[in-house]
């Protein structure tokens, strides 16, 4: 059995304009892991999803995805991010945004796009634009692109956002079904959406130095 940590954190810090975010933080994921990273608004939250992401740069510390370093060709085969836009294109229909996604993974796609739209409950809605869509079905709509992704670690942006009960539960079934599979996940979550479900750990951003600390649900 690997028990190598899907990602690892050492003493990660993340500075902006001179001023600390974050950090230094040191964390690890196995398989079947799942982190909430909390905090107050400042706290580092998003920022810290982007540095694992790659879409942000650590100024000081290690990261490492099953042992490698987090290089962008370890982050292109480890990481699937769902920021607040959910890399979705507001003038292509439902179906053209996941055949797009589709194409950037080639054969590493693990579900069609019909069948991703499927499962987020957003069957018929292949050909409307998803500039038309409510901020709920966006949400839905990016959760598909999520799906269509192989990835084994999911660094997830308040993905309970915008969604109604019956949205949020979709994302736990979800994360659940990730998890069970093998996979990881780190998750974000802010105010009215603060209410995942699912056994976790907490990272806390406000500590002086933040840990993570045991089993929540």
């Amino acid at each position: 059995m690997n028990l190598t940590p899907l990602l690892a954190a050492d003493a990660l810090c993340f500075q902006r304009q001179g001023q600390t975010v974050f950090g230094p933080l040191s964390f690890s994921l196995t398989a079947g892991g799942l982190i909430q990273a909390s905090g107050s608004n400042g706290a580092g939250k998003t920022s810290l999803l982007r540095v694992l992401a790659g879409l942000a740069r650590a100024s000081s510390g290690q990261l490492q995805f099953d042992g490698q370093p987090a290089s962008n060709d370890a982050r292109s085969r480890y990481v699937a991010y769902l920021g607040h836009l959910g890399a979705i294109k507001a003038e292509l229909g439902c179906l053209h945004n996941l055949q797009a996604a589709c194409g950037l993974l080639g054969r590493r796609a693990r579900q069609t796009p019909h069948g991703a739209l499927g499962i987020v409950g957003l069957a018929g809605y292949e050909d409307v634009a998803a500039g038309r869509l409510s901020a709920g079905q966006r949400r839905r709509l990016a959760l598909a692109r999520l799906w269509l992704s192989p990835a084994p670690v999911w660094l997830l942006d308040e993905p309970y956002a915008n969604l109604d009960g019956e949205g949020m539960d979709l994302v736990d079934r979800m994360l659940a079904a990730h998890l069970r599979s093998g996979g990881a996940a780190m998750l974000t979550c802010h105010g009215d959406f603060n209410r995942c479900r699912l056994p976790h750990q907490l990272l806390a951003l406000d500590s002086d130095m933040a840990v993570v600390d045991g089993e929540h649900a």
